[in-house]
């Protein structure tokens, strides 16, 4: 590939296989590629350094034509799949298109990273695109993550996948995993601090201008405890639940008002929606504090108070513990610009 204005240095650039399908999501797919082919270039660019290029990136598909992106795109691969003898890293961007029509139209490009595994060349993918690495069976055994938002799914299709959706970043001797949406900057960044260190990936990260070293999606994530169920007495329990959730009570008190016992309340609650009472408690009043994070300026003493909680330490530790984050640093990232 031919990149424009860039001149190549006398070092030994790391080779990058990008893998294009039809119903790829176009932005991963170039995000990663731009990432990779201007490490060494634009930050030395605005320090007036001499550039480097430092990675030699290739798309392949599997007869090297014109990729169709979900967005309507056609990018221009250069590669076949059977052309490749030799690569460092082979990356699996993003299934946009409909997962199960993808993964049935490409039987060349799951070959292709069976191969690949077969010959222990790095492996990485993105967001749903850790589905064809599931479906060419090389995720067996292993962790992995994926989009939150279709772990269920993936749970379903591939059980004996150790799957971790709350992480990022997930490694397995050399298989990498990235999360969901654009966590290819945080898969293309760790990459770069892998090959050529922390300050080469700081660098890059700067310029342009995106956060480096993300741990987790679970602040990206909805809590999902809304499952639809049909027992009515739970539905009746959320509902109260939902209107009082800022009120000191124990599964008691909840237990003695809708009249059954606690032991009831929880094989009940746990059978409707596969969580506890207190949990559930617990994600309702997180879900309040993140609302409030994000759209006031109360302080988180406040906050804790306003959603049930009275000591800060213990509200700080749930909070992490459900998003990844602290109340501070959450605030920093999603509230709103006043």
């Amino acid at each position: 590939m031919t990149l424009i204005g860039l001149k190549t240095t006398n070092i030994q650039m790391i080779k990058v296989t990008l893998v294009g399908f039809d119903g790829v999501l176009a932005s991963a797919l170039t995000g990663i590629l731009d990432l990779f082919s201007m490490a060494g270039v634009s930050w030395n660019r605005i320090q007036k350094r001499e550039i480097e290029r430092l990675f030699h990136v290739n798309i392949a598909s599997k007869n090297a034509g014109v990729i169709q992106c979900i967005n309507g795109m056609r990018i221009q691969s250069n590669l076949a799949f059977c052309e490749i003898y030799d690569t460092d890293l082979v990356v699996i961007p993003t299934i946009g298109a409909d997962i199960q029509d993808v993964l049935n139209n490409n039987p060349e490009l799951l070959e292709f990273i069976q191969h690949a595994h077969q010959n222990t060349w790095m492996i990485a993918g993105n967001c749903t695109g850790n589905f064809i690495l599931a479906e060419a069976g090389i995720l067996n055994g292993r962790c992995a993550t994926t989009h939150w938002g279709f772990q269920d799914d993936f749970k379903k299709r591939y059980p004996e996948v150790l799957l971790h959706a709350d992480q990022l970043v997930t490694r397995d001797e050399h298989i990498y995993c990235a999360g969901g949406g654009i966590a290819w900057f945080d898969l293309g960044l760790h990459f770069i601090e892998r090959f050529y260190g922390f300050e080469v990936a700081i660098e890059t990260a700067k310029s342009f201008v995106i956060d480096y070293r993300r741990e987790s999606q679970l602040s990206y994530s909805l809590l999902k405890i809304a499952k639809p169920h049909q027992d009515i007495l739970i539905q009746d329990i959320q509902n109260w639940m939902s209107l009082n959730f800022s009120e000191e009570f124990s599964i008691d008190t909840i237990a003695e008002k809708f009249n059954i016992t606690p032991r009831t309340l929880i094989r009940r609650f746990k059978n409707a929606l596969d969580i506890t009472p207190n949990v559930y408690i617990q994600i309702l009043r997180v879900e309040a504090a993140q609302k409030q994070l994000e759209e006031t300026q109360h302080s988180i003493e406040q906050i804790m108070q306003a959603v049930g909680y009275h000591d800060l330490s213990s509200f700080r530790r749930l909070f992490f513990k459900k998003t990844g984050l602290t109340p501070l640093e959450y605030r920093k990232r999603f509230s709103r610009r006043y």
